[in-house]
C-alpha cells in the first residue's frame, strides 16, 4: 500500500534556539523518523509549507486541499502544527475516496523527549486502516475534526462535549 505524506511544518519540525521563544521551522523530520523505524511500506513525501500552524492562511489551506485532491494516491498523511490542525482538517472535508490523516506533535521531533515518533507511527497505521474520510490522530486517539478541538491548557486533543 502506498502512502503520500505532505508536510506543512509545525512544532514537529521546529528547531528552537532558546527556551521556546526563538525558533525556525526546519526541514521535515518525517523521513528521518520513518527511516529510523525501519518501516516496510511504500511512501513518498512532499513538503508543501514550512510554517508554524498559527501562520497558515486560507490560501495555504487551499494549497493543501488542492495537493490532496489532485494526488492519485488514496492514502494521505499530513504533518501539521497542532494549533490549527482542526481548521485545516475541516478544509479537507468533502474530498471523496481518500483516507486523510493529519498529525503533529506537542514537542519538536528533534528533542530527546517528544511525542512526534509515536504520533507519526500511529498516523501511519491509521491512514492504512481507516475508511475514506478526514481524521486527526494525536497521542493514541483518532478524532473527527467536526467534533473535536485542541485543549491548549490540557496540552491534548479531545472530543467536544
Amino acid at each position: 500500500m502506498n502512502v503520500k505524506i505532505f508536510t506543512t511544518g509545525g512544532t514537529i519540525d521546529k528547531i528552537y534556539f532558546d527556551a521556546k521563544n526563538v525558533y525556525q521551522v526546519g526541514e521535515p523530520e518525517v523521513n528521518a523518523l520513518l527511516a529510523e523505524a525501519n518501516v516496510n511500506f511504500d511512501y513518498s513525501t512532499t513538503s508543501l509549507l514550512r510554517k508554524d500552524s498559527l501562520e497558515i492562511t486560507a490560501d495555504d489551506r487551499e494549497l493543501i486541499r488542492n495537493a490532496v485532491a489532485s494526488e492519485p494516491t488514496s492514502r494521505i498523511l499530513i504533518t501539521h502544527g497542532t494549533d490549527t490542525m482542526i481548521e485545516t482538517a475541516k478544509c479537507l472535508l468533502g474530498i471523496s475516496d481518500k483516507t486523510i490523516v493529519l498529525t503533529g506533535s506537542m514537542q519538536p521531533a528533534r528533542l530527546r523527549i517528544s511525542d512526534a515518533f509515536f504520533n507519526i507511527g500511529y498516523a501511519v497505521a491509521a491512514v492504512q486502516l481507516l475508511a475514506p474520510g478526514v481524521y486527526v490522530t494525536m497521542n493514541g486517539k483518532v478524532f473527527d475534526p467536526q467534533i473535536s478541538h485542541k485543549n491548549v491548557a490540557g496540552n491534548r486533543f479531545e472530543d467536544i462535549d
